[in-house]
């Protein structure tokens, strides 16, 4: 994150041409989660971050031609920007940083954010939200509007 946006990917690549993504992909052998997470970020946009902290995991599902959909855990960190320029690289056709507060919600889409890649994103921009404006979604829970599900999953190393 830089201050209150969040550093999206629009996908260069199928599946979901054109789709907001979050940076990240596939593990590799002998790697730890978040060196994957970071290694990903450092190839889809140049940029390095320094500490990351562990927000989630999010089922969803994955496809791959000649082998179909299959279920994927994804794994997402919270990173700082330091410094740098973000730039659109390996499978990101371009790179934005988009406010926190236009993603996830439960209102219509906007015409700018139209899509999401992976259905288990709204789960993604919720819970960093709640993090991130701890309050906030505090507040909404002591209320009793807020719904929040116990169901943490995850498809592939991210962080954003």
């Amino acid at each position: 994150m830089k201050g209150d946006d969040v550093l999206m990917l629009r996908r260069a690549s199928p599946p979901r041409i054109g789709w907001l993504d979050l940076p990240g992909g596939f593990i590799e052998a002998g790697e730890t989660l978040e060196g994957a997470a970071r290694r990903e970020l450092r190839e889809e946009t140049g940029l390095r971050v320094r500490r990351a902290e562990w927000l989630g995991f999010y089922w969803d599902r994955y496809y791959l031609k000649g082998f179909g959909w299959f279920p994927t855990m994804n794994f997402y960190f919270l990173a700082r920007w330091s410094g740098g320029v973000a730039r659109a690289a390996d499978d990101a056709a371009s790179a934005e940083w988009v406010p926190l507060a236009t993603l996830g919600g439960a209102g219509p889409r906007s015409a700018r954010y139209p899509r999401f890649a992976w259905r288990h994103m709204r789960e993604v921009f919720r819970d960093l939200r709640a993090r991130v404006y701890p309050r906030r979604a505090l507040s909404r829970r002591s209320g009793g509007t807020h719904e929040h599900s116990t169901r943490r999953h995850t498809r592939r190393s991210r962080s954003g």
